[in-house]
């Protein structure tokens, strides 16, 4: 007999309704809240009967696959990608719900030692004394990536970090490349940084830190509506409150 752990007892109980209505839902995701989608989706699928296909990318190239018109039956992006498509009319009225909200962090290789980012000018040394830098390609337009940058201008030393720069694919591949050895630090979204050989230093100070709001919602030609809010449902419900928390988010206002 299988036991559910407290936390999904309610999952469980939210999702048992929608089991005989098996669906199939295509996500298009960002990779910062895929991470912890991951964690419940198995269970979500085992309850409901529901198969997922995600998509994720980077703001920029989710922006491009949207605006190819790639069908999905749910959106979930960052708040200011989502408010230029609610300009589209392209979704259902309505329908967004933000998520919560995620901040940028330091991310090093387990083991070494935690460099002090606490302070703008600590930040600002530490960029300078590493070797490597990891980020997402310039060319993919990650919003970590544009915050390091506008980060590196403010402080005067943008050649420099260019220079140390590994790009990645995104924020996941980033970590990837620390936890490999293959960059010394890499700046991201603090949910992104899950990859063993990996963890967080700290957060960004506050004074130069970047909070970003996910929202979800459903597009005009979603082919099942009703399971995709039903999900979104399970996401922002009690049961899960606990681990979004845990994986750093915190309510999309405070």
């Amino acid at each position: 007999m299988i036991r559910l752990r407290p936390a999904l007892l309610a999952l469980a109980a939210c999702i048992a309704a929608t089991a005989a209505n098996a669906a199939e839902l295509k996500v298009i995701s960002a990779g910062a809240v895929r991470s912890i989608i991951a964690d419940i989706i198995d269970e979500y699928s085992r309850q409901s009967g529901h198969k997922f296909t995600f998509t994720t990318g980077s703001t920029g190239q989710l922006r491009s696959l949207i605006a190819s018109g790639e069908h999905a039956d749910l959106i979930i992006v960052s708040a200011p990608l989502m408010a230029e498509l609610e300009k589209t009319g392209k979704l259902t009225p309505g329908s967004r719900v933000d998520l919560g909200r995620i901040g940028l962090g330091v991310a090093i290789r387990d083991g070494a030692a935690a460099p002090d980012v606490s302070t703008p000018e600590a930040l600002k040394q530490t960029l300078i004394k590493a070797q490597s830098i990891a980020y997402t390609d310039p060319a993919r337009g990650g919003t970590s990536y544009l915050h390091l940058m506008k980060i590196a201008e403010q402080f005067g030393i943008a050649d420099v970090v260019t220079k140390k720069g590994v790009h990645a694919t995104g924020g996941n591949d980033a970590v990837a490349k620390v936890a490999e050895g293959k960059a010394e630090i890499a700046v991201v979204l603090i949910s992104e940084i899950h990859k063993p050989g990996a963890r967080l230093a700290a957060p960004l100070p506050e004074p130069l830190q970047l909070w970003t709001v996910y929202s979800a919602a459903i597009p005009a030609s979603s082919k099942d509506p009703a399971n995709a809010r039903a999900f979104v449902a399970t996401l922002i419900g009690p049961a899960l409150r606990v681990k979004w928390q845990a994986a750093g988010w915190e309510p999309a206002t405070k």
